[in-house]
């Protein structure tokens, strides 16, 4: 009876182990690779209880969701042969589970093969550019980021590692520390050489604009004063005109008129005169 008894006992637990090495469960955001002897059969990606064959079926996990890879800070020479400290970042994903355990088989793995390719586009790249137009606030920057991650995602793709790579980024570019200030000089010191010669282009624009505004003013003038010449000589003409007509008229009325105008001239500031009784004024004033 004891005998029977172990046995049965013997059997649960060799049926325990067996279904407790035959199951096992996906979680969200992971893959689930089911290996053969080593060699990665199937991929499950639903999360859920799976089934596999009890010691001759293994599994092994692999995250399926966007990983971020950090690269070290690395020194580099741009094209004007300057050098400078680039710190970038890599956005990438697992998107062929068996293929990336057959080529890199871990994370690690994965990350070193990752930092590689980056830092070899990286350093290309930049090796192109000049420092100012790396540093700039402008669309070459961008630019720049853009064309690292399609040639680090052609090269991953190229080379079959089962990596997708999402962005690649260069979050920092700064100096070595012993090339920042002289940098720093010889950028103030051209800017300083730019601003000079903007002053003077302005300066020898202001004087241009002055002198032809002068000039101008000059011409309009003269040919304001002709005009006015012009005019003022053609009234008097045209007034001489009216008078002759008007005197032709009547030559007596004209002598009395003109001798008016003589008292008027005469007359002005009240003065004392002394004329003979027979002056022709006199006459007039006395009505003879």
């Amino acid at each position: 009876m004891s005998k029977k008894l172990g046995l049965w006992l013997g059997a649960i637990v060799v049926g325990l182990i067996l279904v407790s090495g035959s199951l096992f469960v996906v979680k969200e955001g992971e893959y689930k690779v089911v290996l053969k002897f080593g060699e990665a059969v199937r991929v499950v990606e639903s999360p859920g209880l799976n089934f596999k064959i009890p010691f001759i079926e293994s599994v092994s996990a692999l995250p399926k969701y966007q990983m971020t890879y950090e690269s070290n800070p690395t020194q580099i020479l741009t094209k004007d042969k300057k050098p400078i400290i680039v710190d970038n970042y890599t956005v990438w994903r697992i998107d062929n589970p068996q293929r990336f355990l057959r080529t890199v088989q871990t994370v690690s793995g994965g990350i070193q093969r990752i930092d590689e390719a980056v830092f070899n586009s990286v350093r290309r790249k930049l090796s192109e550019v000049n420092y100012d137009n790396i540093i700039s606030e402008n669309t070459a920057r961008g630019n720049i980021n853009d064309d690292i991650t399609n040639d680090v995602a052609s090269a991953f793709v190229r080379d079959n590692y089962g990596i997708e790579i999402v962005d690649v980024r260069i979050k920092r570019t700064d100096l070595p520390e012993g090339n920042k200030q002289s940098v720093y000089n010889r950028m103030i010191s051209d800017r300083e050489s730019i601003a000079a010669r903007y002053l003077s282009e302005g300066d020898e624009e202001s004087r241009k604009v002055t002198s032809k505004a002068d000039r101008t003013a000059t011409e309009l003038i003269a040919q304001a004063e002709a005009d006015a010449k012009k005019i003022v000589a053609q009234g008097e003409q045209e007034a001489a005109r009216i008078y002759n007509d008007a005197y032709g008229k009547d030559p007596e009325f004209y002598r009395f008129y003109r001798t008016l105008q003589s008292y008027v001239t005469t007359m002005d500031n009240d003065p004392v005169i002394m004329m003979p009784i027979d002056s022709p004024y006199t006459r007039i004033l006395l009505g003879k």
